[in-house]
């Protein structure tokens, strides 16, 4: 079984290598790193995806982790393929070679969780009437609680406890989530991670960066 891990861990010489060592220890095979925030403390945060062998506990991969000094583990889930930040230019490629924007949305949302470590992801026409135009495989169902407006100006974290508008199924298993509009087009791009972690600010400025670049190539 593959899991995401993400792991903040000392911006030094060699403290990544004894990481992987402590987990090839314990039997985990490292199938992609991924950096996501560098820290002026002198910190670095990476998402790891490692693949265990069948029947063991993820357990180890946290006693693996406490034999590296300063290394501490942030969260720990289940997650399929490999982080695919790279593979954002080919979705590019594919979304401007589409002439219906439902088809381009498609092609983002499929490709958002792995590009951006999320659970899911849809986009949303914010113009009169609003409504989805695109979902991921795992998204919350489209149960009709879309809201009245989005009120999403610019890449940012959504906080479900503090905006009434955010629809619960959201929110569902304690998701983080972020959003950013795709240019000026209307259409507003929401992620979600069950279970978290949060979305970091590189994370969002990321998804700012996508949103304005996808904008561009809306029809």
């Amino acid at each position: 079984m593959s899991f995401l891990i993400r792991v903040i861990l000392p911006d030094t010489p060699g403290s990544l290598g004894q990481l992987a060592e402590a987990f090839g220890i314990a039997g985990a095979n490292i199938q992609s790193v991924d950096i996501v925030e560098t820290s002026p403390e002198g910190s670095v945060t990476d998402d790891i995806v490692v693949e265990l062998p069948a029947g063991t506990m993820a357990d180890v991969l946290f006693t693996a982790a406490n034999e590296v000094d300063g290394v501490e583990i942030d969260s720990i889930r289940p997650f399929s393929g490999t982080v695919d930040r790279r593979g954002q230019i080919s979705l590019l490629a594919r979304v401007a070679a589409k002439h219906d924007t439902t088809a381009a949305m498609q092609e983002v949302c499929a490709a958002m969780p792995q590009s951006l470590t999320s659970t899911w992801a849809i986009v949303i026409d914010n113009n009169e009437p609003i409504h989805r135009i695109a979902a991921s495989d795992a998204a919350p169902e489209d149960d009709g609680t879309i809201p009245s407006s989005i009120a999403v100006d610019s890449a940012r974290v959504l906080h479900p406890e503090r905006e009434d508008w955010i629809p619960e199924s959201w929110a569902l298993l304690d998701s983080a989530l972020a959003a950013t509009p795709l240019g000026n087009t209307g259409l507003v791009m929401v992620i979600g991670r069950v279970g978290g972690p949060d979305y970091l600010a590189s994370e969002v400025d990321h998804l700012g960066h996508l949103g304005t670049i996808l904008g561009a190539f809306v029809k």
